[in-house]
């Protein structure tokens, strides 16, 4: 990001690239609304061109862009008075789950899968917004619980206790479907 800053556009390309896929998949888990996701997304990136010239170091670039994408919900959800954050909902039209030919998997261990899958989901959605963020952030991102603090403006162990919170009940709520 120095080198973006100090006017090397390749840089750019470079964040962007190393960046691109973790920040989409943590906004659309995020935001029900793809489209919505993805002007968030645009937006995020906007702010990083932006204010390049005011960029200075305080911590990883992954944590600064982040952080700039979680102010951005924030922004989003007050505006439309929403209190309530929703999840995308996956269907079968998911990639990740489509049916792979080379896979010798039974239809029935299939079925399973994408039950048990379509259920953390549905988990994930009931959990306090507070701890799904964090939880998406964690496991989505691989971010460190003080790359979230910083991220979130709170402290560590604020961090630590939702995820531990979140963990726990998504353990909880998925235990019986061993």
């Amino acid at each position: 990001m120095e080198a973006y800053r100090d006017g090397n556009v390749k840089a750019f390309d470079q964040l962007y690239g190393r960046f691109k896929d973790i920040l989409y998949r943590y906004l659309t888990r995020q935001i029900s609304n793809p489209a919505i996701a993805e002007e968030i997304f645009q937006d995020s990136w906007t702010a990083i061109i932006k204010n390049r010239h005011k960029y200075s170091v305080k911590s990883k670039f992954k944590t600064y862009l982040f952080h700039i994408a979680h102010n951005k919900l924030i922004d989003f959800y007050r505006s439309k008075h929403n209190s309530k954050l929703d999840l995308i909902s996956y269907d079968d039209n998911n990639e990740d789950l489509q049916d792979n030919e080379h896979l010798s998997i039974s239809l029935d261990h299939k079925v399973d899968s994408l039950n048990k899958y379509n259920y953390l989901i549905e988990l994930l959605n009931k959990l306090p917004a507070a701890q799904r963020d964090v939880f998406l952030m964690h496991e989505e991102t691989g971010m460190t619980l003080i790359e979230i603090a910083q991220v979130m403006d709170v402290s560590r162990d604020t961090v630590k206790s939702r995820l531990k919170y979140a963990l726990n009940k998504l353990r909880n709520d998925m235990g019986h479907l061993k």
